[in-house]
C-alpha cells in the first residue's frame, strides 16, 4: 500500500504504522525508533527510486540484496549496515504480523559479520628498544634475547616459537624451518643479527639450561623445562612496561609487527603471507588495513601541514 505525500514523493503509509507500533505497542525509547524510521526512509527512498517499487507487498529478497550492496559501496561500516538490516528485518517481521504482506522477503537476511578490531602493533623503535634493553648478563638473558630476536625475525606463533628444535635451526643458510598450524612446514629466513644471538644461545647457555637432558629441544626454562606460554607472555608483558611501552602486547604482537613492518617496506602480500604459513591470503590482508592506518599517523606526525590549526592562514 502506498499514499502521495506530495507529487513527487511516494511514502509506505506503513512506515508511519511501523513508527506507531514501535511507540505505542513495543515502548521503544525514542532514539531507537527515529533511528529505525530513518533507515527506513533511505530503504524506502532505494527501493522507489532504483527498483520501481510502489508497494511493500512487491519487495523481494533481491531487492533487499541490492539495496545492502548499495550500502556497501558507500563505504558504510558493518556496525551501521547491520543497524539498517535489523531495522528493515523487524519492519518486514510487522508487515507479516499485520498481514501487510503473506512471505517476509527479509527472513532469510543475514546481518554482516562484525569488522575485526585491528591487532595491536609496535613500531620499529618500540620493538629495537625492547630487544636491545636485554642486557645478556646471565643465561636467561642470553635466552630471552635470542627468544626475542627469533620471535621478531621470523614472525614466528609463540607455540612455534616454543616447540623449536636444533634440528629446525640452519644458522649457517640463515632460516628455520617451522611447524605451523595443522603440521604444515615452511621455511623462514633470519637476519645475521638474529642468527648471531641465537648461535650464540645454543653455544653457551642452552647447555647450562638443559641439565643434561637428552633432548633436541631448544628453549628451557630456568628448571631446565619447556618455556610455557604464561610464562614468556608475562615476561614480555614486563619486558614492554620496563621500556615504557603502554599498548597492551603479547608475544602475538611482536608478530604482528613483524608482518606490518615488512609490507611497510614493500614486500609483497603474497610473500607476507608465506612467511606467516597462512593458508587464506585474506587472513594475511588485515595487516594492508594496519599499514594505511599507519601511514596516516606518520602522515599526520610528519606532515608540517597535517595539524594546521583553525585560526591559520590558507
Amino acid at each position: 500500500m502506498r499514499k502521495k505525500e506530495d507529487e513527487n514523493k511516494i511514502e509506505f503509509y506503513e512506515i508511519s504504522n511501523f513508527k506507531f507500533y514501535l511507540e505505542d505497542d513495543m515502548g521503544s525509547p525514542i532514539n531507537t525508533v527515529n533511528a529505525y524510521i530513518s533507515d527506513l526512509r533511505q530503504y524506502q527512498d532505494f527501493l522507489v527510486k532504483y527498483e520501481n517499487i510502489n508497494d511493500v507487498s512487491e519487495i523481494t529478497r533481491e531487492d533487499i540484496l541490492r539495496y545492502i550492496e548499495s550500502l556497501k559501496r558507500k563505504d558504510l561500516s558493518k556496525t551501521s549496515i547491520a543497524r539498517k538490516i535489523t531495522a528493515i528485518k523487524d519492519f518486514h517481521r510487522y508487515l507479516c504480523k499485520e498481514e501487510n504482506i503473506r512471505d517476509n522477503p527479509a527472513l532469510l537476511i543475514d546481518n554482516p559479520k562484525p569488522d575485526k578490531p585491528l591487532p595491536v602493533v609496535l613500531s620499529k623503535d618500540e620493538i629495537n628498544k625492547m630487544i636491545s634493553s636485554i642486557d645478556q648478563e646471565d643465561v636467561l638473558s642470553i635466552r630471552n634475547r635470542a627468544m626475542m630476536e627469533l620471535l621478531y625475525a621470523a614472525g614466528l606463533r609463540i607455540t612455534e616459537l616454543l616447540d623449536l628444535t636444533v634440528r629446525e635451526l640452519h644458522l649457517k643458510e640463515k632460516y628455520v624451518s617451522v611447524i605451523g598450524k595443522g603440521d604444515k612446514e615452511r621455511l623462514v629466513p633470519i637476519g645475521d643479527m638474529a642468527v648471531s644471538y641465537v648461535r650464540k644461545y645454543v653455544e653457551h647457555a642452552r647447555p647450562i639450561l638443559m641439565k643434561d637432558k637428552n633432548t633436541f629441544l631448544l628453549f628451557f626454562n630456568y628448571k631446565g623445562e619447556k618455556m610455557s606460554r604464561q610464562g614468556f607472555f608475562k615476561y614480555i608483558k614486563k619486558l614492554a612496561i620496563d621500556n615504557g611501552i603502554t599498548k597492551n602486547i603479547s608475544p602475538h604482537t611482536i608478530r604482528h609487527s613483524f608482518a606490518t613492518h615488512l609490507l611497510e617496506g614493500g614486500v609483497d602480500l603474497r610473500i607476507v603471507q608465506e612467511l606467516l604459513g597462512h593458508e587464506d591470503i585474506s587472513t594475511t590482508q588485515i595487516y594492508t588495513h594496519i599499514d594505511k592506518s599507519r601511514l596516516k599517523e606518520m602522515y599526520d606526525e610528519t606532515h608540517p601541514l597535517a595539524k594546521r590549526g583553525e585560526d591559520d592562514d590558507i
